[in-house]
C-alpha cells in the first residue's frame, strides 16, 4: 500500500535545508540545536495555532494508519491535513473504497472539513509520483524567486500534475499563490483549498 500523510509542517523543510547548508561547518550538539530552533521559529510564524499543528500531524497519522490496516495495496492515498481542512488524493479501484476513506477522514478527531479528490482507477506509476514530486518542487522554487508572499504560508500538494494550494492566506497572497502555481510548467491545473483571512 502505498500511503502519505503531508501533514509535516514547512518547519521541518526549511529545517532540513537550513541544516544541509550549514551542518558541514557544524558538528554534533550543535546540528541538533540550529534544527530545534529553526522549526521553533518557524512554527511562531505559521498562521496555525501549535495546537493546530499538533492536531494536523496527529489527524494525519492517525487516517494513514488506519488506511493502511483496511486496504493495504489497493490504494494509493495521500493525505494532508492544515488547519484541520484534510486533502485526500490518490488513487482507489471502487467507489465503496474511495467513500470509505473519505468517511474514515471525516470522522477522525479535530477534522473540521475534507476535500475529497481521490480517483477511481489503477494506481499511479513510480514516473508519476515522482514528476509530481518535481513539480511541487518547481512551484515552491517559483514562489521562493517571486517573493510575493511568505512562502511559509503556503502547503503545495501535487497528484497527476493538478497542483493543490492549502494554507491560511489573505485573497491577495492566495491569488498570487494560484497565478505563480498556474504558470508553472508541467502543472495542468491548480485547485485552491485556501482558508482566507480577508
Amino acid at each position: 500500500m502505498i500511503l502519505r500523510s503531508h501533514a509535516r509542517p514547512v518547519a521541518a523543510l526549511v529545517a532540513a535545508a537550513l541544516v544541509a547548508t550549514v551542518a558541514p561547518a557544524l558538528t554534533g550538539c550543535a546540528t541538533a540545536i540550529v534544527t530545534v530552533g529553526t522549526q521553533v521559529a518557524v512554527s511562531a510564524i505559521d498562521r496555525r495555532s501549535t495546537g493546530a499543528q499538533i492536531d494536523d500531524e496527529t489527524i494525519g497519522f492517525k487516517v494513514v494508519t488506519t488506511a493502511a490496516s483496511r486496504w493495504e495495496n489497493d490504494v494509493h492515498l495521500n493525505i494532508t491535513s492544515y488547519n484541520g481542512v484534510v486533502l485526500l488524493t490518490g488513487e482507489a479501484p471502487t467507489a465503496q473504497v474511495r467513500d470509505e476513506i473519505v468517511q474514515l477522514a471525516k470522522s477522525t478527531d479535530r477534522v473540521r472539513m475534507v476535500q475529497n479528490d481521490i480517483v477511481i482507477g489503477p494506481l499511479a506509476d513510480l514516473g508519476a509520483r515522482t514528476n509530481d514530486t518535481y513539480i511541487t518542487s518547481k512551484v515552491k522554487v517559483r514562489f521562493v524567486e517571486e517573493n510575493r508572499f511568505n512562502v511559509i504560508y503556503v502547503k503545495v500538494v501535487t497528484e497527476r500534475s493538478v497542483v493543490y494550494l492549502m494554507g491560511i492566506v489573505s485573497r491577495e497572497e492566495g491569488a498570487a499563490a494560484a497565478q505563480i502555481a498556474s504558470t508553472t510548467s508541467g502543472v495542468a491545473r491548480v485547485v485552491k483549498v485556501f482558508e482566507y483571512t480577508n
